[in-house]
């Protein structure tokens, strides 16, 4: 009888955790362009939009370039570390596996990508939006050959998603008359294209199993120190800022509207605007000493569109909003990051069953 019993219970342990399937970790996709890359970038050989020469992350593990546009962490670095999320490699990375993805999710951002196909066309290589979703199909496709399908849907409907593009479309686009879009649209009808590109794109990315979903809103763009130098007059460039404006006022709008008609779906839209421009206005209320000049540059040469060896970096780069002509600084992430833990209230995945977002990392000299 005992014997029989112990087989009964053997039995039943062993459907139970057939029935549990894989016990899959809760990780995060990331899509966007340099301001989120981690080396996509530098496995494209022919792009010029490349992080892979120094002093790109000097200030981040052992300070040697890692493919990210800046001197440390990125702003979905950072928010990932505070929610407890893997930090994701590289699509392109080679070492990318089965395992490393379901161990880690994946960061598809490339640096000159933005939300339409055509944006940063000058870079010669980039990977767009839509090519990134594409990639992730593929990566689903993987997934689905290792654990099943039953399984794959799980893992993939609890992940979290970020989404942090939108820039490019107007600095390396719009804005710029090489790119004929500049020509066929004004600013409320260029913003509406983008507004049905994103649309699409976010669902499809839920048609795909992305439940969990936080799009990330433009900063001043008219602020960054290209656009100043690029001014007469060396102020921020007001026209550019009030794209960011009207940009994030009609992406919020279509998140929230997709969040309330796509089933089981909870997306957030991320708008830190306010919080970096009282930084780029006031840097001393937020201990920087300078927000209108890149940290890493040619000094009076100017704009140096990126950062190389020969460059001359500033004393104290904690004190600087900008690394160079485009990027903020790991400090400027990191208070990025802090406003959007703190307005959207992200807890840890391991204390929470309730739908979180996007992830955060270690410090620059982790």
């Amino acid at each position: 009888m005992k014997l029989a019993l112990a087989v009964v219970l053997t039995i039943v342990t062993i459907l139970c955790a057939a029935m549990d399937g894989c016990e899959c970790k809760i990780v995060q996709f990331i899509f966007g362009d340099s301001l989120s890359d981690v080396g996509n970038n530098q496995y494209l050989s022919r792009s010029l939009a490349k992080a892979n020469l120094p002093w790109y992350g000097i200030d981040f593990g052992d300070g040697l370039p890692n493919g990210r546009f800046t001197n440390g962490r990125t702003v979905a670095d950072i928010i990932g570390d505070a929610m407890g999320l893997p930090r994701p490699p590289a699509f392109l990375d080679p070492s990318l596996t089965e395992d490393v993805i379901m161990e880690n999710g994946v960061n598809y951002a490339s640096g000159g990508g933005g939300i339409l196909n055509e944006t940063g066309g000058y870079f010669i290589q980039r990977i767009c939006f839509s090519k990134q979703i594409e990639l992730f199909q593929g990566t689903q496709d993987l997934i689905r050959e290792k654990i099943g399908k039953q399984e794959a849907d799980k893992f993939f409907q609890s992940a979290r998603y970020v989404v942090a593009s939108g820039s490019n479309d107007f600095i390396n686009n719009y804005l710029m008359p090489v790119y004929s879009d500049s020509q066929k649209y004004n600013d409320q009808s260029f913003i509406n294209y983008l507004m049905d590109t994103l649309a699409a794109q976010l669902q499809l990315l839920h048609s795909l199993g992305g439940r969990n979903l936080m799009v990330f809103g433009l900063g001043p763009m008219g602020c960054i120190p290209l656009q100043r130098v690029l001014s007469t007059s060396g102020n921020c460039q007001e026209k550019t800022n009030q794209l960011a404006v009207s940009f994030n006022q009609a992406a919020s709008k279509l998140v929230d509207q997709l969040s309330k008609s796509l089933p089981n779906a909870t997306f957030s839209f991320g708008d830190a605007y306010d919080v970096v421009n009282d930084v780029i206005t006031n840097p001393g209320n937020h201990g920087f000493r300078n927000s209108d000049s890149p940290c890493c540059s040619f000094g009076q040469i100017r704009p140096a569109l990126t950062c190389i060896p020969t460059s001359t970096l500033c004393d104290d780069r904690s004190k600087y909003v900008f690394w160079d002509e485009y990027h903020p600084s790991d400090s400027a992430n990191q208070i990025i990051a802090n406003e959007l833990i703190k307005k959207f209230g992200f807890l840890r995945v391991d204390q929470t069953a309730a739908p979180s977002a996007p992830a955060m990392a270690p410090s620059p000299d982790n």
